[in-house]
């Protein structure tokens, strides 16, 4: 089967930073969130260093391990558990093997060399390389592999095993023991350079173990199963072509599926698999096996893997690791009938994404003005960028005629975070596309080039059919280049995997949660700039962790009286109102809202429910003052909400969003496959001109009874600030009736730029799980025009220790 055929798109990174590794083969890898952690193998001598690769930020680096670090070794077995690995045998100089295992808490990089104690019924797994070392919940399973018969390691005896052990381990660290499991059925014959994974079907709650392939003075391609619970071996019956004979392969499961590449496979002579003595060559193919239905799929086959360089070179003894649905390979030996002092060895780094991804969150407002929306939505990981699209509350009419690549830019945006009212587009001269007007200058435009963008369109779809045939790496060598600042390693500062789950993929553009500010104040807009001032520090009180965003919030009259508002709404599926439950996310029609006209909400009709995109994005934020209008030739295709061509965005007009304007958005993920599904509907409004911006630099103290709000008036106030509201998101039974409401009660209404909040108000609050564990505050100021929106503080909590602050 063709890879085009196959949906295949390899990617190449070819631009790495950090001290790369030398190339090698024997070695292992695992995966820890975003981390690939690669240690051993040999290439003129065995590699003890530990290397880590950064898939976010494109970076190698060293980590300063210290305590009971290993020897070097080669062909070992490798398991993560959590942040800890296990490393057990393996090769540690030629003719001479380990039965040592070793612990690294990846958390501190810091190695332990663990004894666990010898099985009762039988003696602790002697020296081997070439072994299998799988995990399954509290315990690792350990195959075969070769062993050395002969004491003197210069007069080698090989001897191939097929003994089966059971380790299990301590919770966190440590290990318990070794036992040797009484097991039914027909063991697997001894092999060395085989693969087993574990895999438990969401039907069927017994998981199983697979071996496939290996070396027993010949290739094998048999596959065997373990019911871990009945502790039974079989041989199960597959369906399709088994793949050849081979050893030194890998083999990775991502859902379903396990994916079997490379490896030593027999040497084909005019079409006939040469003798078990006859030649072999190392492969660049690629199968998988359907788990469910144990079927194999040929991906790419020993005849095609010459013929493009767009798929990885023939390899064996390489590393493959899953992070998420994206499978990574790195380095093996590409030689054919080396010897083992003449070995060629790749240095090559490849990726697949084996599957569309997942829908993003729902899309969250940071800020809104009277012309343009700040936005975010949760990271998916192991993606190229992100599709924005919106639909308008009134109808948008279609463009007559493809126009040029100039395009009109309309409402500067001021950098003090105002804005000016909104201009005709004929006013404003035309600039070239694909500039865009940010409101904050620290913020970096994330939008996706032209090139990629129109690459990306070429025969792509929105919902499914096709892949996105983006060029090799251009899309991922942005979007981790973008990354680079936030996380800069070293050798001497190497990050630790913290347990908490620390996202180090933050960037300038993106944060919207912050954490660990040991005594920084919280700035909300640091979610637009990306940064928390230096100069503001605290010495007496304790900061707390928040994110920020600003909403059109409504307010209300007393401290009694409670409002709600639905930010996440899913209303472009219903024709837009306003019911009486319900205060619109615009002005409110009591003393605090604007006395000023407004346009009265449109119902949307089915066939004006149109999403137009906004564009392609490489960070998970954007900053939204304008769409692309569609010619009209192509409506009937965009009309539909899925399944829609990604059009080329440098032959299309854009249209600027207008003042006191419902927008509905939601946000798809892209990768190697192509885009995924949409997330649900959010709905946001434009502000009306003459009211007053959100408050800023909102910060939260704690003291032991309370904590202390406090906020800066807004950038651009539109006349004399008249007072400000405080509110508190607070559990109630209409919430419970519809989650996406929030019910907030007003807990400050006044002149001073801070309130009080007590312990009394906090434990009548509602803990948002939308995102992450977290007490929403919402802020807004009053002019003499009414209220503006409100700025949004999710105060985030530790559910795990403290339970609600």
């Amino acid at each position: 089967m063709a890879a085009a055929a196959a949906g295949l798109s390899w990617r190449r990174v070819s631009s790495f930073t950090g001290p790369v590794p030398r190339s090698r083969h024997g070695h292992r890898a695992v995966a820890i969130r975003e981390l690939l952690i690669i240690f051993g193998g040999g290439n003129e001598g065995i590699a003890d260093e530990l290397h880590v690769y950064n898939t976010v930020t494109n970076q190698w680096f060293l980590p300063a391990v210290r305590g009971d670090i290993p020897p070097g070794c080669a062909a070992h077995g490798f398991v993560c558990d959590g942040t800890r690995i296990l490393v057990f045998g393996g090769m540690v100089e030629y003719g001479r093997y380990s039965n040592d295992l070793y612990e690294l808490q990846a958390s501190r990089w810091l190695w332990k060399k663990v004894k666990p104690q010898a099985p009762s019924n039988g003696s602790p797994p002697c020296p081997r390389l070439g072994h299998s070392f799988s995990l399954y919940g509290n315990k690792c399973y350990l195959f075969g592999g070769l062993a050395n018969e002969s004491e003197d390691s210069n007069n080698n005896v090989p001897r191939y095993l097929n003994d089966f052990y059971e380790l299990e381990l301590q919770h966190g660290s440590g290990v318990v023991g070794w036992s040797i499991p009484v097991t039914k059925g027909i063991l697997p014959s001894p092999r060395e350079s085989h693969t087993a994974i574990v895999y438990c079907r969401k039907d069927v709650g017994s998981p199983k173990m697979y071996i496939f392939g290996g070396m027993c003075g010949c290739r094998l391609n048999d596959l065997w199963e373990l019911d871990i619970e009945t502790m039974t071996w079989s041989r199960p019956e597959t369906k399709g072509t088994v793949p050849l004979p081979r050893s030194l392969h890998t083999a990775n499961v991502i859902g379903n599926k396990m994916y079997v590449f490379g490896g030593w496979v027999p040497q084909s002579a005019g079409g006939e698999i040469s003798a078990p003595d006859g030649e072999w060559k190392c492969t660049g193919s690629f199968s998988y096996l359907n788990l469910d239905t144990t079927e194999w799929i040929g991906l790419i086959s020993d005849c095609q893997e010459d013929k493009s360089n767009l798929l990885p070179g023939p390899r064996a003894g390489h590393c493959a690791v899953a992070v998420g649905t994206r499978l990574y390979i790195w380095s093996g030996r590409d030689g054919y009938r080396k010897a083992w002092n003449n070995q060629v060895c790749c240095k090559d780094l490849w990726y697949l994404d084996t599957e569309r991804p997942l829908a993003p969150s729902q899309v969250q407002l940071i800020r809104a003005t009277t012309n343009s929306f700040q936005l975010k939505w949760d990271e998916v990981p192991t993606v190229e960028g992100y599709l924005l699209q919106l639909h308008a509350d009134s109808p948008v009419p279609p463009v007559a005629g493809i126009p040029g690549t100039g395009v009109p830019e309309t409402s500067v945006l001021s950098s003090q975070g105002g804005c000016s009212l909104h201009q005709s587009p004929q006013s404003l001269p035309s600039v070239p596309y694909p500039e865009m007007k940010v409101d904050h200058p620290s913020q970096t435009n994330n939008l996706i080039p032209n090139n990629v963008q129109a690459a990306l369109s070429s025969g792509s779809k929105v919902e499914g059919k096709e892949k996105v045939a983006a060029p090799e790496n251009k899309i991922t060598q942005e979007t981790m280049k973008n990354h680079t600042d936030a996380t800069r390693f070293k050798e001497s500062n190497a990050p630790s995997l913290l347990p908490v789950c620390t996202s180090s993929a933050q960037t300038s553009a993106n944060v919207g949660e912050l954490h660990d500010l040991d005594k920084q104040s919280v700035n909300p807009d640091a979610s637009v700039s990306g940064t928390v001032s230096s100069t503001q520090t605290m010495v007496t009180q304790q900061a707390v962790k928040t994110e920020s965003s600003s909403t059109n919030g409504a307010v209300v009259k007393d401290e009694t009286s409670l409002t709600t508002f639905n930010s996440k709404s899913e209303a472009a599926e219903t024709a837009y109102g306003t019911p009486s439950t319900r205060v619109s996310t615009g002005q409110t029609n009591d003393s605090h809202s604007s006395r000023a006209p407004q346009r009265p909400p449109a119902p949307v009709k089915a066939r004006d429910r149109r999403w137009y995109d906004v564009g392609i994005f490489k960070n998970n934020s954007a900053v939204v003052s304008q769409f692309y209008l569609l010619p009209e030739e192509t409506l009937n295709i965009n009309s539909k909400t899925e399944g829609a061509d990604v059009p080329d965005y440098r032959l299309l007009k854009k249209q600027d969003l207008f003042p006191g304007t419902v927008y509905r958005f939601r946000v798809a993920a892209i990768n190697g496959c192509g885009v995924g599904p949409f997330s649900k509907i959010s709905e946001f409004k434009t502000c009306i001109p003459g009211f007053p911006g959100a408050p800023s630099t909102v910060k939260i103290t704690k003291s032991v009874d309370c904590i202390h709000l406090s906020w800066e008036p807004p950038a651009s106030p539109s006349g004399n600030i008249l007072e400000y509201s405080a509110y508190l998101a607070i559990r109630s039974t209409q919430l419970q009736e519809n989650p996406s409401q929030l019910v907030f009660m007003r807990i400050y209404c006044g002149l001073k730029t801070s309130c009080i909040v007590t312990a009394a108000q906090l434990s009548n609050a509602h803990v948002d799980y939308t995102s992450r564990p977290a007490i929403v505050f919402r802020i807004s100021a009053k002019n003499e025009r009414g209220y503006g929106p409100a700025t949004q503080v999710r105060w985030l909590q530790d559910m795990k220790t403290s339970g609600s602050k």
